[in-house]
């Protein structure tokens, strides 16, 4: 990242998480992935398009890549957001990859640290760390996952399982802790070992949020905060309002940084982006009413008898996806952009086909003039 991109950032990680501003794009342009399955498709054809679009946004311009952790959903491949990162490092080279995010209540903090230790160790420098406290699927589900009943635990207890972990990833447990002896490794402690040499890099922690909880607590402990824009757009100008009105400076962050995720689809012609995220409407519509299943073709949703009920919920869901032309596309991205005062827009585009996935993800980068290298 060259000198004049990092102006006047300060502190352990800053350049680690802010962004490069390319081409005219308002603020730097990043990737949320869903590892989407399309109906007539499999989870490996999911993950090639991961590969694929990690690839093209590397090669484009984007900043990062991240992937979400879903449980219990035909449609969305990524209940393991380690396993994806690891052979997404394996196949890129300068774009960073992180969890958007790990459900921290649905994990051991020392497996996290141990997880993305692994990851900073095979692509040093690159990885983040994004964590929330839903989640990331049903009760049922979650209670699976989490091996009790008392669901509401997990998340109370959020700011503490918080604290454990960065204590894992930094490797500083007080004297007379009862976690002092006990090592996240690959980690801080095999720099202390005998010849020992440890990267200098730390997976910078992410709070991630659909309300004011995450927003203010990430403001309190000065990290960066990403709003899940995506599907909460009541709430992102409050919770963004919230994060800074909090925000403590860190040895992470001097001031605020906060992302939003953002649904976005460009397509060449706008009659065939409506007819595109009609189906990922669809989509949630069976989601939401417990019948979650793979993306309907676009031929399926406009076949299906939607209800009013289904209908108002279709036209409350799609009145916050930016989708058209790219010319549309980008000006709903800057307009969002002067809205919510984000520093990065990170951008999820849902659609059956890949193809047409990674086609929105160049028209965007064509729209707003991202550099074009080599993938």
């Amino acid at each position: 990242m060259a000198a004049d991109d990092t102006a006047g950032a300060e502190g352990r990680g800053a350049d680690e998480i802010r962004g490069v501003t390319h081409g005219s794009a308002p603020v730097p342009l990043s990737v949320l992935d869903l590892v989407t399955v399309g109906a007539g498709q499999t989870a490996s054809d999911a993950l090639r398009t991961s590969v694929a679009l990690a690839r093209l946004a590397e090669a484009r311009g984007f900043h990062r890549h991240w992937v979400a952790e879903h449980h219990s959903m035909p449609g969305v491949a990524s209940s393991s957001p380690a396993v994806i990162l690891a052979h997404l490092a394996a196949h890129t080279e300068r774009i960073r990859l992180g969890s958007g995010g790990v459900m921290l209540p649905n994990h051991a903090p020392l497996v996290i640290a141990e997880q993305f230790g692994t990851l900073e160790a095979m692509a040093p420098g690159r990885i983040d760390l994004g964590l929330g406290r839903a989640p990331g699927t049903d009760g049922a589900t979650a209670a699976a996952l989490r091996r009790t009943e008392r669901l509401n635990e997990g998340a109370d207890d959020f700011p503490q399982q918080l604290a454990e972990l960065i204590r894992f990833l930094d490797d500083d447990f007080p004297d007379g802790h009862r976690y002092r002896r006990i090592h996240a490794v690959p980690g801080p402690v095999q720099a202390t070992s005998p010849g020992g040499v440890q990267s200098p890099h730390r997976p910078p922690v992410w709070l991630l949020g659909s309300s004011g909880f995450s927003a203010r607590l990430a403001g309190m402990l000065g990290l960066p905060f990403a709003f899940a824009h995506h599907f909460s757009a009541q709430n992102t100008v409050p919770a963004l309002d919230l994060y800074r009105e909090s925000f403590s400076p860190s040895d992470v962050l001097d001031e605020p940084y906060a992302l939003i995720g953002v649904s976005a689809l460009a397509t060449e012609d706008e009659e065939e982006a409506r007819r595109q995220v009609l189906a990922a409407a669809l989509n949630m519509v069976r989601l939401r009413t417990g019948r979650p299943g793979l993306v309907p073709t676009p031929e399926e949703a406009e076949a299906h008898p939607f209800s009013p009920m289904e209908q108002d919920f279709v036209d409350s869901w799609n009145a916050n996806v930016v989708y058209g032309t790219p010319d549309e596309v980008r000006a709903g991205l800057d307009d969002l952009h002067k809205r919510t005062g984000a520093d990065e827009l990170m951008i999820t585009a849902n659609a059956h086909s890949s193809d047409v996935r990674l086609r929105s993800y160049e028209l965007i980068a064509d729209a707003y003039g991202l550099p074009t290298t080599s993938a």
